[in-house]
């Protein structure tokens, strides 16, 4: 007998949607820490009788409706339910908002106990405990089981004709799911491997490595197998995280190509984009005092979040319909009068395909894996180009903060905030004196500085409430950092380094230093994301060896791994080793003259288009000097530091099936991957360098750190970071399976067999002695 459709909600999430009203408001910040909020909590049972109850799970229907969760806190003998929340500042500035929906939360925790026990009256509190002072301020409210009962069936009321709607589309979609037919005739080389690599992952509940060529569709081959497992096994939704904004492009791309096979699927898609981008009011503060669109935000929420899922759905007309991408999500959110950041955090609930940055997911309060934690969603997740995730990862769980900053912002703050902005000054002018080399790395963090910081952060934390017009963004800055501080002092150990490096001050009488939390390995904060989800696929052209990326990354021991065979034979890509010319530091300048003859010589035998890479933008701008001095009938163009996205196009669109000439780009830059210059648009590259990773005290440190931990100092800090960004760039070069092309690695050590076991299998490497001919 079929089991009747049933929709769960968690009770944090109901009253979400039912009992917020009125304006978006963000001024009663910041927010404990997820550890300081388990700290408060368990302060608040400690203070509590031996029969007190903690974590109850809880649950009860409504029709159709599965309402569960856990409530905090049950006093037996007082018949007392608590709902704790651990807050920061002054109480009496929370908005009437928040205490509205904290009051529904324990009401249907009230409900459900009372169901759950037999009771027939209950007394209900808000515990609201204060994490800097240690203390409790209790709110209580008696009710009926019936009248709790009346309120829970109340707010059910209002989400089922919703839930109706969702359980619908769920049902249509994965009807449609089971239906589908993968896009095109039939699969790429290579492609059909990683699809089937993606659905074995999922089926199995295991993560995946995937080493996959460029050139193969690995965003339709990746995306296509995880839709049709959403239907097979249960998945509620799919991340696709991507590192640049082509990424997210790509998959927007894959989507539709996928669609367009399926114009009746009901697929909702997503993208999200940072704050700082689809804010349109960014010189006004996020509440309804100062911004029009917070104003009343969670009134005009429902029908602007309707019209969102209305735009996604498959029309009578039979075309796909659109995704709901960051331009689209605008239009709709301004049309309704609000915030367009905030509305696509509401949408993320409602979508099957979100897709994003890496940090939605994988950072320290990453929204995506928050709202996963909290409505228990099944998910997979895509993770495109993900040889970036080490270097990503590493950026989201460090901090650093520069002493001449401090130094002006104490003399524009307010006067409130001298006092403890001159403490934290004070301890830093005492660690700059206490140090006697220019950078030191130390093992502990300086307890005093910290207590000063986290001082000051609240006092920044407590004047913003007071003063909400108050807009300083040096403050700001300053403010986040040291809340960021303090949550990576929290969980502090042998993964992250604390170092001082001193640098040179605006004034000669001031000493100036940089202090850095410098997260080394993410392995510690990214292993509970991974166990988060059923599938997390991290896929790249370079992803060898894969016991760095699963060393360094936290990968589950039970992580699969496929390297797809390449759909690209040897006899496209001419792959030669100048061995003899060195590109080390101490040989650059002599380095010149050869590597720019090679690359002429190589132009003369083939006219065309070609890339070079250089370690530095000094070692770029000799060699193309150099070039330009002996070839000047070649056309060169040069990548700048700090290109804008405008820039970074014209230098691209200098790549066309008619033009020639010599484009000179940065290793690791805008134009060593994520660049498609197929056919004629790109023949050759030249890559001057091993992409190494410069020697320095802050690279030596973690070396030292990489060969206690791993035992592979050298090459988990130097060698594999280096090589990936040489087997990227190179890869511009084949993009389809008819181009033709030739690379030159030019220094000796690319002709070290260590060095070639991390070049791709695919590929035949010749040795070019000097005076070598240059191959045709």
């Amino acid at each position: 007998m079929t089991q009747p459709a049933r929709y769960t909600i968690a009770v944090r999430a109901l009253c979400e949607f039912t009992a917020k009203t009125g304006d978006l408001d963000l001024r009663f910040t910041p927010s404990p820490t997820a550890q300081e909020g388990i700290a408060g909590h368990a302060v608040v049972a400690s203070r509590r009788d031996d029969d007190y109850q903690t974590e109850i799970p809880l649950s009860g229907d409504c029709g159709p409706l599965h309402v569960r969760g856990r409530a905090d806190g049950y006093d037996v003998r007082s018949n007392r339910l608590e709902e704790v929340k651990t807050y920061r500042g002054d109480l009496k500035k929370m908005p009437d908002n928040q205490r509205a929906l904290h009051w529904a939360q324990v009401k249907i925790y009230g409900h459900l106990l009372c169901q759950d026990q037999g009771l027939s009256k209950i007394r209900l509190a808000l515990v609201y405990f204060d994490v800097g002072s240690q203390k409790e301020t209790v709110l209580h409210e008696d009710h009926t089981a019936a009248g709790l009962q009346n309120y829970f069936e109340q707010q059910c009321g209002l989400f089922l004709q919703w839930a109706g709607q969702e359980m619908a589309h769920r049902a249509e979609r994965d009807l449609q799911l089971k239906a589908m037919r993968f896009p095109y005739g039939d699969f790429r080389p290579g492609q059909r491997q990683l699809a089937e690599a993606m659905y074995r992952a999922s089926n199995r509940g295991v993560c995946l490595l995937a080493q996959a060529p460029t050139g193969i569709g690995k965003s339709v081959g990746s995306l296509f197998p995880m839709l049709k497992a959403s239907a097979e096994h249960d998945i509620d939704k799919i991340f696709f995280l991507a590192a640049k904004t082509s990424g997210r492009q790509m998959a927007l791309d894959a989507v539709d190509i996928i669609r367009e096979g399926a114009p009746l699927l009901p697929l909702r898609t997503l993208e999200l984009a940072a704050k700082s981008t689809a804010c349109v009011n960014p010189d006004r503060a996020c509440h309804g005092e100062s911004c029009p669109l917070a104003q009343g935000f969670y009134d005009r929420l429902p029908a602007a979040r309707q019209s969102a899922l209305d735009i996604m759905a498959p029309s009578e007309s039979g075309g796909a319909p659109p995704s709901l991408d960051r331009e689209t999500l605008k239009a709709i959110a301004l049309a309704h009068n609000v915030c367009p950041y905030y509305l696509s955090s509401e949408m993320a609930r409602w979508c099957d395909i979100v897709i994003g940055d890496y940090n939605y997911y994988f950072d320290i309060s990453a929204m995506l894996h928050s709202l996963t934690q909290l409505n228990d969603w099944k998910v997979n997740v895509l993770v495109d180009e993900a040889h970036n995730m080490v270097s990503r990862a590493r950026k989201m769980y460090s901090a650093d903060m520069e002493h001449d900053s401090l130094r002006l912002l104490r003399k524009v703050v307010p006067d409130e905030l001298k006092k403890p902005l001159d403490r934290v000054h004070k301890q830093w002018n005492q660690l700059e004196k206490d140090q006697t080399a220019e950078y030191q790395s130390y093992t502990a963090l300086p307890e005093k500085f910290m207590g000063a910081l986290q001082t000051a952060a609240t006092a920044i934390s407590d004047y913003m409430v007071d003063h909400p017009g108050y807009v300083e963004p040096d403050l700001q800055s300053f403010y986040f950092n040291a809340l960021m501080f303090g949550r990576l002092a929290e969980s502090f150990g042998d993964h992250a380094l604390f170092d001082i490096e001193k640098l040179q001050g605006a004034r000669a009488s001031n000493s100036n230093s940089t202090l850095c939390i410098r997260n080394i390995v993410p392995a510690p904060y990214l292993k509970p994301r991974f166990e988060s989800t059923r599938t997390t696929a991290l896929f790249s052209a370079t992803l060898s060896p894969w016991n760095y990326f699963g060393d360094m990354l936290g990968m589950p021991e039970t992580t699969a791994w496929v390297d797809v065979e390449s759909p690209f034979v040897a006899e496209q890509l001419s792959v030669q080793v100048a061995s003899h010319i060195s590109t080390r530091y101490q040989h650059r300048q002599q380095s010149l003259r050869p590597i720019a003859e090679l690359m002429g010589k190589q132009y003369r035998s083939q006219r065309g288009n070609y890339l070079a890479f250089f370690s530095s933008f000094d070692y770029m701008e000799k060699a193309a000097n150099q070039f330009a001095e002996l070839y000047p009938e070649v056309p060169v163009w040069r990548q700048s530091r700090r290109m804008e996205e405008a820039e970074r196009a014209q230098f691209l669109d200098r790549f066309t099936l008619d033009s020639e000439g010599i484009g000179f780009a940065v290793l690791g830059g805008s134009f060593g991957e994520g660049v498609d210059l197929p056919g004629a648009r790109l023949i050759g590259a030249f890559v001057a360098t091993l992409g190494l990773p410069q020697i320095n005290p802050v690279n030596e440190q973690i070396r030292q750190r990489m060969e206690t931990t791993f035992g592979a100092g050298y090459d988990y800090t130097y060698t594999y970071p280096g090589m990936q960004k040489v087997v990227q760039a190179a890869g511009r070069v084949i993009r389809t399976q008819t181009d033709r092309g030739t690379v030159y690695l030019i220094d000796d050590r690319f002709g070290r067999p260590e060095i070639q076991q991390l070049m791709p299998r695919w590929w035949r490497i010749g040795i070019q002695a000097q005076d070598t001919d240059i191959p045709v």
